[in-house]
């Protein structure tokens, strides 16, 4: 759940639907481009002949190509498979299951190029800075209040938005590393955060190191 990740409250019209499918469309077009010919090797006017729309219906769905990144249809799967978690579920793992749960849903295809999305939202500078504004303890903190009729302020929760957002920083540390995909590597993450913060009750050496 990002920043702005809600379940939907209510169901779309037709017209709101065939919109959506022409954006994720695009989209998908866009990220199977920046797979294969790379991000600085691909052109707006590339993903529209791809999607076999004009240049000017892209720019009614997309204000710049690097928005068609920032895209994320993903992100309601995942508001709404962990809102639909039974009552009682501890929250991490409400928000681990709801999260496996999403990507679980994806074709194979549609799984891969989500990991495109989010490792070139990692890796592009100027995507990198505007993606990271999603992903804050400001911007997880908000629709978790909402959801759990709290503060956005309250301790407790900053705290645990904190966690979470540690938790992104080394799992992305663990998917280079270990060359994994980034959502196993979350996954690892928050299964280890399950049981508690690693190594936080551990004494220190005497003597130092």
């Amino acid at each position: 759940m990002s920043g702005n990740g809600q379940a939907p409250a209510r169901n779309p019209g037709l017209r709101e639907r065939k919109k959506a499918r022409t954006r994720a469309d695009l989209q998908r077009h866009a990220l199977r481009l920046f797979r294969d010919r790379g991000w600085e090797a691909t052109t707006v006017d590339d993903i529209a002949a791809a999607a076999e729309v004009s240049r000017s219906t892209f720019f009614r769905y997309f204000a710049t190509k690097e928005q068609v990144l920032l895209h994320d249809e993903v992100d309601p799967l995942m508001a709404e498979a962990i809102a639909a978690q039974p009552p009682g579920t501890p929250l991490l793992t409400a928000l681990r299951r709801g999260v496996h749960e999403a990507f679980s849903s994806l074709s194979d295809e549609a799984r891969e190029l989500e990991e495109v999305r989010m490792e070139l939202g990692r890796t592009v500078p100027e995507l990198a800075t505007a993606a990271g504004r999603h992903y804050t303890v400001a911007g997880l903190a908000e629709p978790l209040a909402h959801w759990l009729g709290r503060s956005p302020d309250d301790p407790e929760l900053v705290v645990f938005c904190g966690v979470l957002v540690g938790g992104r920083l080394a799992a992305q540390r663990m998917a280079e590393r270990d060359g994994i995909a980034y959502i196993d590597a979350l996954d690892s993450v928050y299964s280890r955060l399950e049981d508690g913060i690693p190594l936080a009750d551990t004494p220190i050496p005497a003597g130092g190191s």
